[in-house]
């Protein structure tokens, strides 16, 4: 399943891992691609299939041993800088190139193989291969650089774009938040502190990483405690109705996302009615995943904040694409008096 990339995703060095099996079968592909390239060439022989297995056994011979070699060194060369790296990466690649080429001579001379070698490739073979391999060694680290370097451009980016988003907490919020600790300080100062607590515990979330999931249960324990400043300041007119079922609550999900839809479903739903309403929060598993269901009431003018809704939950939707690389997570139905958003929580990630 496909994640946002954290910063511990994005090695330190531009240099891939050449110990994983991803790395190694594309050096595969590609050294036999470049093998076929090199058989196909004027230079070669009339026996192209012979041609092309000799040619074959050299480039991957060269390319497995290079990446067995950087694969020994990778921990080294990471604590190196990108300059470094490359030009010891590079000397370590002509040097296995170099090595492999006098090997293959040898062999060939010793066991008579040496006819065998494309004509094109007898004479002057040893500085032929070293010439190819320093050009494609070249090209290899320079695309590994580049990419390295869009790498952590879209990290940067994705990070700088998931805090703006996680960071809309309404103002409106505080203010209204502040207000009714103001008024609990004089008549009720325990109250007051413990929404304090609660308002601190909201913004210390909106704080954190962006990145990094939090576990279904504090999301959850999150949501209350907005319910609970939410109570205190509009009283009566605001009934909440959990029904929470058995949710793993280890599983993984980005911070501030049913708290949003809390707030929507009050400042939309319940705060413009005259006699308020029900905010309905109900949870249950659907296969492997977990759902939990946010149901509330529409004043008769529910039409007019619409636009409201709608940027609200396209913030939302943009979060948890970005944490879990899928669409249609969060499902919204609006009728004439009610409105409900279905947000779906898959599996395999656990804070």
């Amino acid at each position: 399943m496909d994640h946002q990339p954290t910063s511990s995703d994005i090695p330190t060095t531009f240099l891939p891992d050449f110990c994983g099996l991803r790395v190694v079968f594309a050096v595969v592909v590609i050294g036999e691609m470049l093998a076929l390239v090199l058989t196909l060439a004027p230079v070669a022989g009339n026996d192209r299939w012979s041609d092309l297995g000799l040619v074959s056994l050299f480039v991957q011979w060269v390319a497995l041993t290079g990446t067995a070699m950087l694969c020994l060194l990778r921990r080294h060369l990471a604590r190196l800088g990108d300059v470094p790296a490359a030009t010891l990466a590079y000397l370590l690649l002509l040097a296995v190139t170099a090595v492999v080429s006098l090997v293959a001579l040898a062999l060939a001379a010793r066991l008579g193989l040496d006819q065998l070698l494309p004509a094109g490739w007898r004479d002057g073979f040893f500085w032929r291969s070293l010439a190819i391999g320093a050009i494609a060694a070249a090209v290899s680290l320079r695309y590994f650089y580049v990419r390295h370097q869009w790498q952590r451009q879209v990290l940067v980016e994705s990070r700088a774009h998931l805090e703006a988003l996680q960071a809309r907490i309404r103002p409106h919020f505080l203010f209204n938040s502040l207000n009714t600790v103001a008024s609990l300080t004089r008549t009720r100062p325990e109250l007051a502190e413990t929404t304090i607590e609660d308002l601190a515990e909201l913004f210390r979330a909106s704080l954190g990483n962006p990145v990094e999931g939090v576990p279904l249960a504090l999301e959850l324990e999150l949501a209350n405690r907005y319910l609970n400043i939410e109570q205190l300041r509009l009283g009566d007119r605001l009934q909440v109705a959990w029904e929470i079922g058995e949710l793993d609550g280890d599983l993984a999900m980005p911070a501030l996302i049913v708290q949003p839809l809390l707030e929507n479903a009050v400042y939309h739903g319940i705060e413009p009615r005259a006699e308020g309403g029900t905010l309905s929060v109900r949870g249950t598993c659907e296969g492997e995943d977990a759902v939990l269901v946010i149901d509330n009431p529409l004043p008769s003018h529910g039409r007019n904040r619409e636009a409201g809704h709608h940027m609200a939950l396209e913030n939302i939707r943009a979060r948890l694409k970005a944490f879990y690389g899928r669409d249609e997570l969060l499902q919204t139905i609006v009728t004439d008096d009610r409105f409900r958003a279905t947000l779906r929580l898959p599996p395999g990630r656990r804070a």
